[in-house]
């Protein structure tokens, strides 16, 4: 008889147990995501008197695959086009909300007379809460709809990215004992440059590739090359430094651009509710009630420490962003648990040897708990809410709902409206060309360099090497130069006052004066120490660039295809 192997066993027993659990509480009327859990407790090794798993390395890389496939859900149906449409409020309801639990967090950790290490990351553990599992529970609760559900879900992603910064900010902080500006300015630069080129590049190819392909796809050959874009750049982000999921949920956000997304969700929803309930299941696992009993009271403080601060303080740093008490009240009581970053940065400080033992099972206890009460504390939100508008003023209760509307329904003025959408395409038309030129440029020098040197003359590498990247970067060149200069609005704006000219000049020197950077750039590494020739070439170089028909139609048509793949979607829905 052969051997099975242990892997084997160990995914029947947990899918045993997911599935009478899941039915268990689908009668209860509960949210599954519990049953996973209890699920995961029962199989555990845990509990010596049941069958229990016996590969937990095995099982832990299979949860590590759920994330990814919960975070590309996620990005399919939450594109980054969402956030931008709701204007600041998820950035200032995000940082305020991080700021506050790491420092609730800071003062929790302080009263058991824990280390300053200890201390500031249980801050950071707290600071975040549960993308996967809020996420499940909006779904299981038909929440996903509704607009609290969106807001959360928007700060939700800005917490992801702004942990990876705080991640940074932390592992310097253990090894150098001091927190280092420059280090931190580094991190933050490197995940907005790779943030842009990830999402330009693959907004303006993979639509095109997957236009082309679609005569040779069926359900299957989509599935399978939606995955392959997906760990692909799981890969990538994994080598630029940055979390698997969050390679992910780019991906998934590329992808919501598509006219394909829908089909790809429609595909990949059966694969993810497998591995997403390993991943629940795996979480189930991590609970051991002897640690439970022996650190019961820092548990509960700290889980008093989740609930006081995300209800009481998250509530506030949604009424900062201009939300009504009722919306604000909703989306804080949505972020009471902490989730998948606690156990990364535990993890962090075990490697780094800079926290102590016992925090790492506080912190799965902790998120355990508040994995349960997560829908529960969704619930109580509205009823919170008429309590709280019972006690409080009622003209006080009238104005914070009433000025969420009015900020709606305030109209701005007509010239300043039609300004900030120029300024804001033209931040958009500087940021993601200087990124794809600084792409071009470090492609060239680490990678084209070293085999132009394999056949030209020595003295001819760096001339050769600036040439060809000068010459791929001139559409993106002409863009910062000149793109959008002579539009309608502009040249409405122009017509309307002298402030409007003094801003639009102001921005023309700036775009001059970035182009120049770049320029400068490719002539100094192609011909150094010479300045009257450099500044001969530059202008030179310039003065083509701008007068130049060829790169006005050559970049014009990029735009233009780019643009076409970002709203195709919406355009798709409207016929």
């Amino acid at each position: 008889m052969s051997q099975l192997d242990p892997l084997i066993a160990d995914l029947a027993l947990i899918l045993i147990c997911a599935g009478i659990m899941t039915l268990l509480f689908k009668s209860l009327k509960q949210p599954i995501v519990l049953g996973y859990i209890v699920a995961g407790f029962l199989a555990s090794p845990n509990m010596s008197y049941m069958p229990s798993v016996t590969d937990m390395h095995g099982i832990h890389t299979w949860s590590e695959i759920g994330v990814i496939f919960l975070l590309f859900a996620l990005g399919l149906e939450f594109s980054f086009k969402k956030i931008l449409k709701m204007g600041a409020a998820p950035i200032i309801a995000a940082v305020s909300i991080i700021l506050c639990m790491m420092y609730v967090g800071t003062c929790t950790g302080s009263l058991f007379g824990w280390s300053n290490m200890d201390c500031i990351y249980l801050g950071g553990m707290l600071a975040m809460s549960s993308t996967t599992i809020i996420f499940k529970a909006f779904d299981d609760m038909g929440l996903r709809n509704e607009r609290f559900a969106g807001l959360v879900l928007s700060v939700l992603i800005i917490e992801d990215i702004l942990a990876i910064v705080l991640m940074v900010m932390l592992s310097t902080l253990a090894i150098s004992k001091e927190f280092e500006g420059t280090q931190m300015l580094l991190s933050i630069t490197q995940l907005g440059l790779y943030l842009v080129l990830w999402f330009t590049v693959g907004l303006f190819f993979i639509p095109i590739v997957l236009r082309k392909l679609k005569p040779l796809m069926n359900e299957e050959t989509l599935l399978i090359i939606a995955l392959a874009l997906c760990f692909g750049m799981v890969v990538a982000a994994s080598a630029a430094g940055f979390s698997a999921a969050f390679g992910a949920f780019v991906m998934g956000s590329i992808l919501a651009e598509t006219v394909e997304a829908e089909k790809i969700e429609h595909l990949v929803n059966p694969v993810k509710n497998l591995f997403g309930a390993i991943f629940f299941v795996s979480v189930g696992m991590m609970v051991d009630l002897n640690l439970i009993i022996e650190y019961i009271v820092p548990i509960l403080c700290i889980i008093a420490a989740i609930m006081l601060g995300q209800t009481v303080l998250s509530t506030c740093g949604f009424l900062l962003s201009g939300q009504s008490l009722k919306t604000s009240m909703q989306c804080s009581f949505s972020l009471t648990q902490i989730g998948e970053f606690a156990f990364i940065l535990a993890t962090l400080g075990t490697s780094l040897h800079v926290t102590s033992d016992f925090l790492y099972p506080i912190v799965v206890a902790v998120s355990v708990f508040t994995t349960f009460t997560t829908p529960y504390m969704i619930r109580l939100a509205n009823p919170a809410y008429n309590v709280v508008a019972r006690i409080l003023p009622a003209k006080l209760i009238e104005k914070l709902e009433r000025y969420e509307n009015e900020k709606e329904e305030k109209a701005p003025d007509e010239l300043k409206l039609i300004w900030n959408r120029c300024f804001k395409r033209y931040v958009l038309t500087i940021l993601i060309n200087s990124v794809l030129c600084i792409a071009i440029m470090s492609v060239m020098l680490y990678y084209g360099q070293p085999l132009i040197a394999e056949i030209v003359p020595e003295q001819w590498v760096h001339s050769l090497t600036a040439f060809i990247a000068l010459i791929l970067c001139t559409p993106f060149l002409w863009q910062m130069l000149r793109s959008g200069a002579d539009s309608p609005e502009v040249n409405k704006l122009w017509e309307s006052g002298v402030r409007w000219r003094i801003r639009i000049s102001a921005y023309g020197v700036l775009r001059i004066i970035i182009t120049a950077v770049f320029v400068s750039y490719f002539v100094d590494y192609a011909i150094p120490g010479s300045t009257w020739l450099g500044m001969f070439a530059l202008v030179a170089i310039m003065i083509l660039i701008f007068y130049s028909s060829v790169l006005k139609t050559q970049s014009n048509k990029m735009v233009q295809k780019f643009t076409d793949n970002l709203t195709a979607r919406e355009k798709m829905k409207e016929l």
